[in-house]
């Protein structure tokens, strides 16, 4: 059985590559059930949570993802948040690889927001707005590089200090990218918007949004979390990764509660757009709202690319 770390699975996960595996993956027969979620203690600060994700495609393979999330780690000098992924020949049951989860769900999220803004963003985007600055938003601009011709990079983070550090090191990996102090001026100018936080409160507003551009919500993944305000969803182009957004997404659950979004308003999945079901963005001015909270189909197809890949790539 393979054993990969963190950076042999970074090495296997290319972005260009990812995305064409992802959307393959969407194109694919793949059986997906929905997550489970344990609460092991809600008591601090031993609060914790089992996440599990299984997926398999009969006669390939089959996988599962455990994350760990306990946010009293920070007080231990730990992180809060732990995964590994287990693929399995499906046809046998027999374990093929051990996996670092956290790479896989980093990378496979960036390319899953690529994947969406191909369809979704306007052929002609150039400025890219990153509001977070942790491992996820650190991995986007590479993603949307990808499907993209990405001239300019801002970078906004509650905390000024991680943002500006993000921004050097978009600068070292060769990008022009600019730590700002405004949210509002860096979403008015941007042609996409990709939000990676754990907010629980909104940050990106629907006035501030002007004609044209993309918006990506991938950071908010449980109804306590918000990115973008309730007007967000009111009178623009909504998709969603699955249906399953729409039961625990606070961006979605809490405009569907405000009665200015219905479920049925949502154009189209991720799916969709792969499969061609939908067209995607359907003109210059429209603005498009993609809201993620990631599916284990995804991390299938990522396990699957390291696995299969060879030596591992810059």
């Amino acid at each position: 059985m393979k054993i990969l770390d963190s950076a042999a699975t970074i090495g296997r996960l290319p972005f260009p590559a990812l995305i064409a595996a992802l959307d393959d993956m969407f194109r694919a027969d793949v059986t997906v059930p929905r997550r489970h979620f344990h609460i092991l203690s809600d008591t601090p600060p031993d609060a914790g949570s089992l996440l599990i994700m299984p997926a398999w495609q009969p006669g390939r393979y089959l996988g599962i993802k455990h994350v760990t999330i306990f946010p009293g780690n920070g007080e231990r000098g730990l992180q809060g948040l732990h995964s590994t992924y287990t693929l399995f020949d499906a046809r046998t049951g027999v374990p093929v690889a051990l996996i670092d989860g956290d790479a896989i769900t980093v990378r496979r999220t960036a390319a899953a927001s690529a994947l969406a803004a191909r369809s979704l963003a306007r052929a002609d985007s150039r400025r890219l707005l990153i509001v977070g600055a942790g491992k996820v938003a650190a991995a986007l601009a590479p993603a949307y590089a990808a499907v993209r011709d990405i001239a300019e990079i801002d970078v906004w983070n509650v905390r000024a200090d991680k943002a500006e550090a993000l921004a050097a090191r978009l600068r070292a990996d060769g990008f022009r990218a600019t730590a700002i102090d405004d949210l509002e001026a860096g979403v008015r100018r941007a042609d996409i918007v990709t939000c990676a936080t754990l907010s629980q409160a909104p940050l990106v507003r629907r006035a501030w949004l002007q004609p044209g551009v993309h918006v990506d919500l991938i950071g908010g993944f449980t109804p306590q979390m918000r990115e973008s305000d309730d007007a967000t969803f009111a009178d623009t182009s909504v998709f969603v990764d699955t249906r399953e957004a729409l039961d625990k997404a606070g961006d979605v659950l809490s405009p569907i509660a405000a009665g200015v979004f219905a479920p049925e308003g949502v154009r189209a999945t991720l799916e969709d757009l792969c499969r061609g079901a939908h067209p995607g963005r359907e003109h210059d001015d429209e603005i498009t709202v993609y809201k993620a909270v990631g599916t284990a189909l995804e991390d299938l197809a990522a396990a699957i690319l390291v696995y299969e890949a060879g030596e591992p790539v810059a």
